[in-house]
């Protein structure tokens, strides 16, 4: 017995030696008596999809982001230099036709007792409008100014949405990579586990192969959160205005949607009285109404008079010209026809756009309603039974209580079910702004 004794290799003896050394805090960790499974879930790392998301510091509110939207984005600068461009034909359909001035001479180079004498004339003339055109110009300028601003702010309230949209895909690509570096973070504390437990002969080594290679699905996880991260972040920089995206900008805001208390009746009526483009069909429909007047003006007759004063040699004389077409042939009847069914296609226009105002109102409204059912779900159940599960699963899985495929299976459900959370998070979130947008109402300050 001495000599099998001496016999002992001495290199398995110091592996197993420095193994029990790395790996006791492990082992004391997993044997403490008073350490429930409720107590380790406590200990588990990962972060709850609820909880607030770091940030940066210096990092941007959602209105911090539209206020910069506003002043930067071009699209919008663009926008806002139009109308300028429009109002100023206002002036120019304010403005009276000029008078002409002209001046000639004839024989100039004859003296005053010559048979034909010099000759000088001037003559003044001008056209007089009739039919109040100019009137009707300036209601169809003012009208027409009228629609292109609230164009402008309908083309504001859509690009809102889309940064609004935009600022929640970064939001809720943050959570996602929290919690999926978080969860790598953890689930190599497992693998790490379940090393020891393989070398100590305690797990088999196909076992802790399968759980292994499940990091693999972590890492890459991880990797496509800092793309789609990176990626949302340069799309919301761009549409703030942003020339050379940078990696350093960062938002502030909660993933987990508010209640509304607006009801939908309220929030139709809200969009009949605000939505800039049911004002512009508005403004659309008296541009037209204007526009048709002003082509019955152009029907009717515009006299030229003209005044003049000559003298030939010793002889001075004063005399008047009238022009006065004579509309026989063309009294602008085309254009009358045109402009006719161009304000009843404007009439229609604005009927169509009552109408989708109440649809999109309708359809947002549905929209956020079964959104915010699913996300309160999550929230006040689903979220809280899978840490439960997962947090047993882990235990028993350290404590050899259950096998390898439940674990995995319980890791797997965790994984699909925080995901499932921040999509609907970010759903419901999508919905207050699409219903926001719809009523032209910030529902969120």
């Amino acid at each position: 017995m001495s000599t099998m004794t001496n016999r002992i290799p001495t290199r398995p003896l110091l592996l197993a030696a420095a193994a029990t050394l790395v790996f006791a805090p492990v082992l004391q960790a997993q044997q403490q008596p008073d350490q429930t499974p409720e107590a380790y879930a406590a200990s588990i790392q990962i972060p709850d999809p609820r909880t607030p998301i770091a940030s940066k510091p210096g990092a941007l509110s959602m209105q911090q982001v539209l206020d910069a939207a506003r002043v930067h984005n071009p699209t919008l600068i663009a926008a806002q230099r139009n109308l300028e461009a429009v109002r100023a034909q206002e002036i120019q359909a304010a403005v009276r036709a000029n008078p002409y001035f002209t001046f000639y001479g004839t024989d100039v180079t004859e003296n005053a007792s010559a048979d034909t004498p010099y000759n000088y004339s001037a003559q003044v003339s001008r056209l007089f409008e009739r039919g109040e055109k100019r009137r009707w110009r300036i209601d169809n300028a003012k009208a027409t100014t009228a629609q292109t601003a609230a164009q402008l702010e309908d083309q504001i309230r859509q690009t809102f949405l889309t940064i609004k949209t935009a600022f929640t895909s970064m939001l809720e690509a943050k959570a996602d990579l929290q919690i999926t570096t978080a969860e790598l973070a953890e689930f190599q504390h497992e693998v790490d586990i379940a090393q020891y437990r393989y070398k100590a002969g305690d797990l088999a080594r196909i076992d802790f192969e399968r759980l292994d290679l499940q990091l693999a699905a972590f890492e890459s996880a991880e990797s496509t959160d800092i793309v789609n991260l990176r990626q949302a972040s340069d799309q919301l920089q761009t549409l703030i205005g942003v020339p050379a995206p940078t990696a350093d900008f960062d938002i502030a805001g909660s993933i987990v949607p508010p209640t509304l208390t607006q009801d939908q009746a309220t929030l139709i009526q809200t969009a009949l009285d605000k939505r800039p483009d049911l004002s512009a069909a508005k403004f659309a429909v008296d541009a037209a109404v204007a526009n048709r007047k002003l082509t019955f003006a152009n029907g009717t007759t515009d006299p030229t008079l003209e005044l003049e004063y000559d003298r030939a040699g010793h002889e001075n004389s004063v005399g008047f010209y009238v022009n006065i077409p004579l509309r026989l042939f063309d009294r602008n009847q085309g254009n009358k026809k045109t402009s006719t069914f161009q304000e009843d296609a404007s009439r229609f226009t604005l009927t169509a756009a009552h109408n989708q105002v109440i649809s999109d109102v309708d359809q947002a409204f549905i929209n956020y309603t079964q959104s915010k059912r699913l996300s309160d779900r999550y929230t006040a159940h689903y979220l809280d039974e899978t840490k439960d599960v997962l947090a047993i699963a882990q235990y028993a899985f350290e404590h050899g209580g259950i096998a390898l495929i439940d674990y995995i299976d319980a890791v797997r459900d965790t994984r699909t079910i925080d995901a499932a959370a921040l999509a609907a998070y970010q759903q419901t979130w999508v919905a207050i702004h699409q219903l926001s947008a719809a009523s032209a109402t910030e529902l969120v300050p």
